[in-house]
């Protein structure tokens, strides 16, 4: 048979005439071409009375809303067939692309559709800042940095411990240890000034007086030593605001005495004399505070010596100085009539 031989038992064609058969093997095409009229499925009987019910039914809903509302008809309930695409004459749906935005969401929307799941966006963790300086460097290298900066540390606190000694006054270290001081200060870091200047005392003095008392039954009587300066440390001693006097005044007049007088204790010019009447003055008026005697009797004459001590060196070390007091005698010195009287009370 030809390719265009006709059919017998063929229906006719959208297009063509009856009984045209296709060549074998040709491919099939399903949608219809454009512009072809609609051709309508033939409905069968059961199919017809079907919607016949349906129909009526419809009528008696439509007549029971309306009585409902005051015989004004309802309103239609809007119908997702409408989002819809129609169905064209050869049973397919239309594109659904070539639909508005609604129509695409009603038909996306429809009654037993899944919508599908948006899948949570993942928590980024944030980037963490890039490491800078040492802590860039790998761990050998770490290690390494931290041995010379260790080095160089130790190396400057050597440093200001050698300048140190080399400042201070001679002491305990820099006799034992002045050679190797030397041979790191000198000649590269040599220092032309003094840390302390003067000299810190490595000494204890303190200031003691006696007097010669005339009694109230007209007798002298001599009194002993009495430590001017171990009172004035007693009242300082765990005071937490010692009065300036108590700190000052007895030593100070005594180093005003000893830089106005001699070795043999002779005075030099007036400010050596002056000296002597200030010392006198602050030694009666303590002696009539504290001392029992020249309370009850008149300050007639007073003696000042001054006993000096040298401070003990540490148990760790080798120096050995001597601990006896070692002391520096004032003659007696006549106390004026106004003095004796109490006027300096």
């Amino acid at each position: 048979m030809d390719a265009y031989d006709e059919d017998p038992e063929a229906r006719p064609g959208a297009g063509g005439p009856a009984g045209a058969r296709l060549p074998e093997g040709a491919p099939v095409d399903k949608d219809p071409p454009v512009g072809a009229p609609a051709v309508d499925a033939p409905v069968s009987a059961d199919t017809r009375a079907t919607a016949d019910a349906a129909g009526r039914e419809g009528t008696v809903a439509g007549e029971d809303s309306r009585d409902a509302n005051g015989g004004q008809p309802a309103q239609p309930a809007p119908s997702t067939s409408s989002a819809l695409p129609a169905r064209s004459a050869w049973g397919g749906r239309e594109d659904v692309a070539a639909l508005p935005s609604q129509a695409r969401q009603g038909a996306d929307s429809a009654p037993g559709a899944s919508a599908p799941r948006v899948a949570p966006a993942e928590a980024t963790a944030p980037h963490p800042a890039p490491r800078t300086g040492v802590a860039a460097l790998s761990p050998r290298y770490q290690v390494a940095a931290a041995l010379a900066l260790a080095v160089v540390g130790v190396a400057a606190c050597v440093h200001l411990l050698m300048v140190f000694l080399s400042l201070a006054p001679a002491n305990t270290v820099t006799k034992q240890h002045g050679r190797a001081v030397e041979q790191w200060v000198y000649p590269e870091f040599e220092q032309n000034w003094k840390l302390f200047a003067p000299n810190p005392l490595q000494q204890n003095i303190a200031v003691q007086v006696r007097a010669e008392v005339r009694m109230k039954d007209g007798t002298l009587r001599t009194t002993g030593w009495t430590d001017l300066s171990a009172q004035d440390g007693a009242a300082i001693d765990g005071n937490l605001v010692p009065s300036h006097t108590q700190q000052n005044e007895l030593r100070r007049a005594w180093d005003f005495f000893v830089a106005t007088h001699t070795a043999d204790n002779r005075p030099v010019g007036m400010r050596g004399s002056l000296s002597e009447q200030y010392v006198s003055r602050i030694v009666v008026m303590r002696l009539y505070r504290t001392d029992p005697i020249s309370r009850d009797g008149v300050i007639r004459r007073v003696q000042v010596r001054a006993s000096t001590t040298n401070v003990q060196p540490p148990a760790w070390s080798r120096e050995r100085v001597s601990d006896k007091p070692v002391y520096r005698v004032m003659p007696w010195w006549t106390v004026t009539a106004d003095e004796a009287a109490g006027g300096v009370r």
